[in-house]
């Protein structure tokens, strides 16, 4: 079944905010909603949504004309099997204690590593990717500072590789949440293969609405390998779900937006507590105080 686009450009965030609220009411309502300022010096907010269902132009229009925004450009996605179109083969990638790799590379992991098989990715979730390795290298370093995740969540979770590598290394069970039900699909095969299915809860949101989140929080652990626009939507949303002392790693971040991040996450009370960058990538560990 073919899905739809509808994107379109804004001059300020606070527009970008408020067409995106707008968007959320649409009737059937939008599988997703995302916020970018564009990487291009412009200025210049991107919003996409997505639909099942060809979204009513007339409405999108009207909202379009609401805020201010250029018109929105709608488009059909055909349906792609991404499982088989990223398969591909992995070199090994190392990240502190964690071992990526492709079955291919089976005989050479370590005995002294902890092993994640990635067979099928969409896009991160590799290791190779700098947000991936600088996500993974996060949580090597908190686990050499003692720190045992209880409660931990993958916001945006794709591969599941980061929710594997808690599964991996803590007892209780991970959430691996995505917005896209194939990612989910992604994670749950990872899941199997690493053999941690019983220990990770695979499931389909949109940032932390979802009632399973909710039932689990708060967490003392989340990842957030995402955009920055995503990344501070979620902001006030992730620091209520996280018990105090808690950490959040992010990442998808430009080293250009570091800042922004931070200050953003500063606002609803996480504080930055290491700053590791990776070729263009910020990868960032904060704790809620």
């Amino acid at each position: 079944m073919p899905t739809f686009s509808a994107i379109t450009l804004l001059q300020s965030k606070a527009q970008a905010e408020q067409l995106s609220d707008m968007l959320e009411e649409f009737d059937p309502a939008p599988t997703g909603v995302g916020i970018f300022m564009l990487e291009d010096g412009s200025g210049l907010w991107e919003v996409g949504s997505y639909f099942m269902e060809k979204p009513d132009e007339t409405r999108l229009a009207l909202a379009a004309a609401a805020t201010e925004a250029k018109p929105f450009v709608v488009s059909e996605i055909p349906e792609t099997d991404w499982v088989a179109k990223v398969r591909r083969e992995l070199s090994p990638v190392e990240a502190g204690r964690f071992f990526v790799f492709g079955s291919h590379d089976a005989d050479k992991v370590p005995d002294d590593r902890i092993a994640l098989l990635i067979e099928a990715a969409m896009a991160f979730g590799t290791g190779h990717h700098g947000t991936t390795l600088g996500c993974l290298r996060a949580v090597d370093r908190l686990m050499d500072e003692g720190f045992v995740g209880q409660s931990v969540a993958d916001i945006g979770a794709g591969t599941a590789v980061l929710a594997m590598a808690a599964a991996k290394v803590w007892p209780n069970k991970v959430i691996a949440s995505d917005i896209d039900e194939v990612a989910v699909e992604v994670a749950e095969a990872n899941a199997k293969a690493n053999d941690v299915a019983d220990q990770l809860i695979c499931i389909e949101a949109a940032g932390f609405d979802h009632p399973v989140l909710a039932e689990k929080a708060p967490f003392d652990l989340v990842f957030a390998n995402i955009l920055m626009g995503p990344l501070l939507h979620l902001a006030a949303d992730m620091s209520g779900a996280m018990s105090k002392g808690g950490y959040a790693i992010l990442s998808g971040i430009l080293v250009e937006q570091a800042a922004d991040v931070i200050k953003g996450y500063a606002a609803v009370g996480l504080d930055l507590y290491h700053h590791e960058e990776i070729g263009e990538w910020a990868t960032l560990t904060l704790v809620k105080t």
